[in-house]
C-alpha cells in the first residue's frame, strides 16, 4: 500500500475522482484535493493560498503523487507541486505518459 496524493487541474475533477477510486481499489490510500462545488462560495486569494499550502502538506504525507495530466496538460500550480514532490524525493506517477519529462 502506498499513500498517494492526486495532483492536477481542478477542471479534470471527474477524471481525478475516477483515478482516486481506481487507485484505492488497488489497495492504496488516496488523498485528493478539495473540490469546490457549484454551491461553494467564491474563495478569497488568502483562502486559495491555504488550500495550496494544505495540498503541499498532503504531498509531504504521501509516498507518491499521481498527476492527472489529461491530454498532457500540466498547469503552473501542478508543475509547482511536481517540483515540490521531487524536492522531497517522492515518487511521481502520471496518468498519461510524458515524452519530454
Amino acid at each position: 500500500m502506498k499513500i498517494i496524493t492526486i495532483c492536477g487541474s481542478l477542471k479534470y475533477k471527474e477524471e481525478m475522482l475516477k483515478v482516486a477510486l481506481n487507485m484505492e481499489l488497488k489497495g492504496n490510500c488516496v488523498i485528493t484535493p478539495i473540490f469546490p462545488s457549484e454551491n461553494s462560495p467564491a474563495f478569497t486569494d488568502e483562502e486559495i493560498k491555504v488550500f495550496n499550502d494544505m495540498h503541499k502538506e498532503k504531498i509531504k504525507l504521501s509516498d507518491a503523487i499521481l498527476v492527472v495530466n489529461v491530454n498532457g496538460y500540466i498547469g503552473k500550480t501542478t508543475e509547482s507541486e511536481i517540483q515540490y514532490a521531487k524536492a522531497l524525493n517522492k515518487e511521481i506517477l502520471y496518468l498519461e505518459r510524458l515524452e519530454n519529462k
